[in-house]
């Protein structure tokens, strides 16, 4: 799979000649979660959708067409996963606790994009949370910031 990943990046953003940059499986892991909070309650909304690439924007400065193609991979990847460990561990190996705080707070701004909080939404982020070693504290923190911003 991350051969497939690193072809996709090489083949599509980066181009035929530039290096493979170690940052792009990060980065889809990170879109992919950020994609599951917005398909997790079955009714991914363009609000949600415009909250994901919002927040591939602002974590990683991808251009419009970049943040969409790395969504449409992280979506592709997404339906084909069994469990969300191998985005969450690529996470934990690459990002801060500071880091890994930020996803959070984006995954709630994704699921509050609709003004509709879901028990599956709740449960996916209680879920990652605890695999991303998230205090509660802090977890509870986010989920705030997160609804009361104005956008993600």
């Amino acid at each position: 799979m991350l051969n497939s990943i690193l072809e996709f990046f090489d083949r599509n953003i980066a181009g035929p000649h530039a290096p493979v940059d170690e940052g792009h499986p990060i980065q889809l892991a990170t879109a992919a979660l950020l994609v599951e909070a917005a398909r997790i309650d079955s009714e991914s909304t363009p609000e949600e959708r415009a909250a994901v690439a919002r927040a591939v924007h602002e974590k990683f400065g991808l251009g419009p067409e970049e943040a969409d193609r790395l969504i449409d991979l992280a979506e592709a990847e997404m339906k084909q996963a069994t469990d969300y460990f191998q985005f969450t561990s690529l996470v934990n190996q690459h990002f801060s606790q500071e880091q890994k705080l930020q996803v959070i707070e984006s995954m709630w701004r994704v699921a509050y994009a609709d003004a509709e909080i879901s028990a599956h939404e709740n449960h996916l982020m209680r879920k990652i949370a605890d695999l991303l070693h998230i205090p509660h504290g802090d977890y509870i923190a986010a989920k705030m910031r997160a609804r009361d911003s104005k956008g993600p």
